[in-house]
């Protein structure tokens, strides 16, 4: 399992309720409703993409109709990184790794001459990624264990607050796709729940992601480290521990599925062939299916990758889009605009 989270780890280092979602979007006042938009979608050109999205919501929540699914079964799932904000250069829990090590090394004199630290503070991704699963471990112990899971917390809101993305000088979370938090609240418009379902460490998202896309605590599942309960005085604690117990990605999405919701979706969005088995496992069964890929390729606005990328590669799947009937979100082509600050 060690194993498993390093090079999940490896390959990461190579967006409340309705109305708040709509109001950090910029689309309305916190106290308007989306029901009340005569375009849920304001952020998506009008296209096959987006009128397949209505249809399918207006089928699945029509009484009466062939395609109908009851309020309890209309359960949506969605990647993260890449699905509901950006993940290029490298996957922003990466980046917080590594300004993790950086902000402690002043208490580790020690790490100025042992790797992988040394790359870190050298600056030398390439040493980091050569260190191995062994090396990339020994960073994701060391940044995010040994305190309580509240300690934690703190720690990653500070720094979605201080960071900045090299390339926009914004806070990573302003990196959020202005689309998907339209689908996101219209979703929810429409009495589906929405999950997140990410490789990404269930701890890093969970102090921001309320805020952010307006989806609870408790509705985020992701990869997760050994923890153990303690009582200190009449205080109890939740500990983050050395070790994996759950990685969330590729097989593991269906497996989290099944444990944490225990239904599987009518609906699922991802980016990567880190999202396959998601997809298989919610449009594989009877009843009306919806799964959805969205493919960067705006070089301009954002970035364009697919196969060959280090970052969110999308090779099977796209392939497999085609015969499954998958929706493949073209992001240049598909979206009048990205970010919540685009013009």
């Amino acid at each position: 399992m060690e194993r498993g989270i390093a090079e999940l780890t490896r390959r990461r280092l190579m967006a409340i309720g309705l109305a708040g979602a709509l109001a950090f979007a910029g689309m309305l006042p916190a106290t308007t409703s989306a029901l009340a938009q005569a375009d849920p979608l304001p952020s998506w050109n009008d296209g096959a993409a987006k009128t397949a999205i209505v249809d399918f919501v207006t089928r699945t929540t029509t009484a009466g109709g062939p395609d109908f699914v009851a309020v309890g079964d209309r359960i949506a799932t969605f990647d993260n990184d890449g699905t509901l904000w950006s993940e290029q250069p490298i996957y922003f829990q990466a980046a917080f790794i590594l300004d993790r090590i950086k902000a402690m090394a002043k208490d580790h004199p020690e790490w100025k001459d042992k790797q992988p630290f040394k790359a870190v503070l050298d600056g030398d991704m390439n040493t980091v990624l050569d260190s191995g699963n062994r090396g990339l471990n020994e960073l994701l112990t060391a940044s995010s264990t040994g305190m309580s899971v509240k300690d934690f917390a703190a720690i990653v809101l500070e720094w979605t607050k201080t960071a900045r993305h090299p390339r926009f000088d914004r806070p990573y979370t302003d990196l959020v796709f202005r689309p998907m938090i339209e689908l996101l609240t219209y979703l929810r418009a429409n009495d589906y729940q929405t999950f997140i379902v990410s490789g990404g460490g269930v701890e890093f998202m969970r102090p921001w992601a309320a805020d952010i896309y307006g989806i609870p605590p408790n509705q985020i599942i992701g990869s997760s480290g050994k923890t153990e309960y303690r009582l200190d005085g009449d205080t109890p604690e939740i500990l983050k521990l050395p070790g994996i117990e759950f990685v969330d990605d590729g097989p593991g999405k269906p497996v989290g599925i099944n444990r944490f919701i225990g239904k599987r979706p009518v609906f699922a969005a991802g980016n990567s062939d880190g999202d396959l088995e998601m997809l298989q496992w919610t449009t594989l069964n009877t009843g009306p299916r919806f799964g959805m890929i969205v493919h960067h390729t705006d070089a301009i606005r954002e970035w364009a990758y697919d196969r060959d990328s280090h970052v969110g590669r999308l090779d099977k799947a796209l392939d497999e889009a085609p015969k499954r009937g998958w929706l493949v979100v073209d992001m240049k082509n598909d979206w009048k605009t990205i970010y919540p600050f685009d013009k």
